[in-house]
């Protein structure tokens, strides 16, 4: 990268730097944390660029005092295999990013394949990503949910917050989560011990932060009813649960975790505008071809995407070949192993692409 182009980034540090410092700059909380987000994903790469810096340095005093004194000939050499490897470090840092890395999310979570089972299986999903936000410090909350008879999910969404300033936001760590998961093991519901296979939806959607699509409320039919738990029971006395549906898509949203009508509202609404951005986003990338790896990184929502097998305590992703032999941790939550390898692949492409 050209020494001008990391002048401005260093630059711009400077002053996120500044502009973080103001206490009036906080008054708008949407807007600090906007910027800070900024400021966390610049520091690693000025970091590195002050690194590779001084150690250009370093190694330029180094061997002109080998000239002299044969004894710094060895440190010259250390500063200079040094160098290589910052200069790697930096051109990953620099590659184009997902512009959504530092978003939230809003997570969806559908039975499939498998009836009873398979909400069975949703539930354990749920399970597994609340439990990962929590290792992440991440808030969770459920907004809405169908149950089975049997204490499954045959629907359940979402919403999953980060904890503000990150570089590497909720998006950036879930983005890959989308697909079919696919379960292998013997049903609560089977009586012979035999081993069933089906599957749960998993979709995925980057939240904005702020309006990006606009919606006409000439296109919504919005309805309310009473809030509803486990076999349909009621769990309060008013009609505050919310169902919102756009027309012109025929997409619909439930609410009914908020205390009032008005949340619940604003919630799915919230939802809509998410879904409604991926739906965008999805349409753009096909659009653009050329330019999809610099896009929002979407699934194929047909695609089987991972393996859950219960009786080898296996998990597989089909993606990048990755197999691992601990699914009881990972259904606790430990999910890094899983989505460090589909990040890790993703650098990969993104780095081949980049020098193609």
């Amino acid at each position: 990268m050209e020494s001008d182009s990391l002048r401005a980034l260093l630059d711009e540090h400077a002053e996120l730097e500044q502009r973080l410092a103001d206490p009036s700059v906080h008054a708008d909380q949407a807007h600090a944390r906007k910027l800070g987000r900024r400021y966390a994903e610049l520091t690693p790469v000025v970091k590195t660029i002050r690194e590779l810096d001084a150690t250009r340095a370093d190694l330029a005093t180094a061997r002109e005092l080998a000239t002299e004194d044969a004894g710094f000939a060895v440190e010259a050499d250390e500063l200079a295999a040094r160098v290589p490897a910052l200069e790697s470090r930096l051109t990953e840092l620099l590659l184009p990013r997902d512009p959504y890395d530092a978003s939230d999310v809003v997570m969806e979570i559908k039975s499939g394949e498998g009836g009873e089972e398979s909400a069975l299986f949703a539930g354990d999903l749920l399970r597994m990503y609340l439990r990962y936000a929590e290792r992440r410090g991440w808030k969770a909350e459920v907004l809405d949910a169908v149950h089975s008879d049997l204490g499954g999910y045959k629907d359940v969404t979402l919403s999953i917050r980060g904890r503000g300033a990150e570089a590497e936001g909720v998006w950036a760590r879930l983005k890959f989560e989308g697909g079919v998961h696919r379960v292998q093991r013997v049903p609560a519901t089977e009586s012979q011990g035999r081993i069933h296979t089906s599957a749960a939806g998993v979709l995925i959607y980057p939240e904005p932060e702020e309006v990006e699509v606009e919606i006409d409320p000439n296109d919504l039919r919005i309805d309310v009813f009473r809030s509803s738990g486990p076999g349909g029971q009621s769990v309060n006395t008013t009609d505050s649960a919310v169902r919102v549906t756009h027309l012109p898509t025929g997409i619909v949203v439930s609410c009914q975790n908020e205390k009032s009508q008005i949340q619940n509202r604003a919630r799915a609404i919230q939802v809509l505008q998410a879904r409604l951005q991926a739906i965008a986003e999805e349409e753009a990338a096909a659009k653009a071809a050329d330019a999809r790896r610099s896009q929002v990184r979407t699934v194929d929502r047909s695609e089987r995407v991972r393996t859950y097998n219960f009786p080898e305590n296996r998990i597989s992703d089909h993606r990048v070949n990755y197999k691992a032999y601990n699914l009881d941790q990972v259904l606790d939550g430990d999910l890094d192993g899983v989505l460090d390898a589909l990040a890790e692949a993703d650098r990969t492409e993104r780095l081949a692409a980049q020098a193609g």
